[in-house]
C-alpha cells in the first residue's frame, strides 16, 4: 500500500524504474518504491536443493547405468541472476543434467560405485564453471543419490563377489592345512626319538575319546604291536648304531658233550637196578 514493500531477511530486492534496473539492491526490511514508475523483484538468497532427474548413460567401460543426483546452489549476485538468466532455476537444472551425463561417460563403473566423493567433486566443478561467473549462482554441493544397474549386471557382480569369497576361503583353509602339517611333522620328529611318547599320546587320545558320554571304545590292536612296527621300521644302520652304543653281554659257556664213561656208568647202574627188582 502506497508503495511500501517488505523484504525478508533471506531476500534482496531489485528495483526496475521504467524497465531499467537500479544499481543498488534493496536490503531486507521495509522499503518504499514508487508505485507508478518502479517495479520490485525479490531474489531468494537461500540455498536451493534441486533434484536432478535420473540420467541414463554409458560408462567408460561400456556399462549402461541410470544415475540420480541432488544439486545445492545459491544466488550470490542477484543482479547477474536477474539480468543474464531468464529462469535461473530451470537453467541450473538443465546444466546439472547435461553435466551428469558427461561425468557418467568419463567414469568407470567401479569409480561410480566406490569413489562417490571424487565423482561428486568433479560433478560440482563441471556444473559450477558456467554458472558462478556469468550467472551469479554458486553451486555449494552435488551428491549422487542413486545408481541403478541392469539386472544382468547385478547378477554378474553377485557371482563375482561369491567367487572372490570362495577363493579367499580356500586360501585360508589351505594355509591352515599347511601350518598344521608343519606342526604335525615337528611333533612326529619329537615322538620318533622316544617310543614311550607315542604310547603316551595314544593313551591321551583314548582318555579324550572316553570322556564323551555314552561312548564305547574298542581297541583291537594291542599297544605292543606298535613297538613291533617301530622295530620293523628300523634300518640296519640304526641297529648297528644301537649295538655300538650298548655293551655286549658275555657269552654263556658251551655245554660239554657227554663222554663215553658216562654211558658206561649208565650201563653199570642199569643191571644193579634190575637185580634189585628181582
Amino acid at each position: 500500500m502506497f508503495g511500501f514493500k517488505v523484504i525478508n531477511q533471506y531476500e534482496q530486492g531489485i528495483v526496475f524504474r521504467f524497465g531499467k534496473m537500479q544499481p543498488a539492491a534493496r536490503q531486507p526490511g521495509l522499503t518504499w518504491v514508487n508505485p507508478f514508475t518502479d517495479r520490485l523483484r525479490k531474489v531468494n538468497m537461500q540455498i536451493i536443493a534441486a533434484a536432478v532427474p535420473g540420467q541414463e548413460g554409458i560408462t567408460r567401460d561400456n556399462v549402461t547405468v541410470r544415475v540420480d543426483a541432488v544439486v545445492y546452489y545459491r544466488v550470490v549476485d542477484p543482479v547477474k541472476a536477474i539480468i543474464n538468466v531468464q529462469d535461473y532455476t530451470y537453467a541450473v537444472s538443465q546444466v546439472a543434467q547435461t553435466s551428469l551425463r558427461s561425468v557418467i561417460g568419463q567414469s568407470d563403473l567401479d569409480q561410480l560405485l566406490s569413489e562417490r566423493a571424487k565423482v561428486n567433486a568433479h560433478l560440482k566443478e563441471v556444473i559450477d564453471a558456467p554458472t558462478e561467473g556469468p550467472w551469479g549462482i554458486r553451486v555449494e554441493r552435488v551428491e549422487v543419490k542413486d545408481i541403478s544397474l541392469p539386472e544382468s549386471m547385478k547378477r554378474s557382480m553377485s557371482r563375482q563377489a561369491e567367487a572372490e569369497r570362495e577363493r579367499r576361503a580356500r586360501i585360508i583353509s589351505a594355509d591352515g592345512e599347511y601350518q598344521a602339517s608343519k606342526k604335525l611333522a615337528q611333533a612326529a620328529t619329537v615322538m620318533s626319538a622316544d617310543p614311550a611318547a607315542l604310547q603316551l599320546r595314544l593313551l591321551q587320545t583314548v582318555v579324550e575319546v572316553a570322556a564323551e558320554k555314552n561312548s564305547t571304545l574298542v581297541m583291537p590292536v594291542p599297544v605292543e604291536l606298535l613297538r613291533f612296527f617301530d622295530r620293523a621300521a628300523r634300518t640296519p644302520a640304526d641297529e648297528a648304531q644301537d649295538n655300538h652304543r650298548l655293551p655286549t653281554a658275555p657269552e654263556a659257556p658251551a655245554l660239554a658233550a657227554p663222554t663215553a664213561p658216562v654211558e658206561a656208568d649208565r650201563e653199570l647202574v642199569t643191571p644193579s637196578l634190575a637185580t634189585r627188582a628181582n
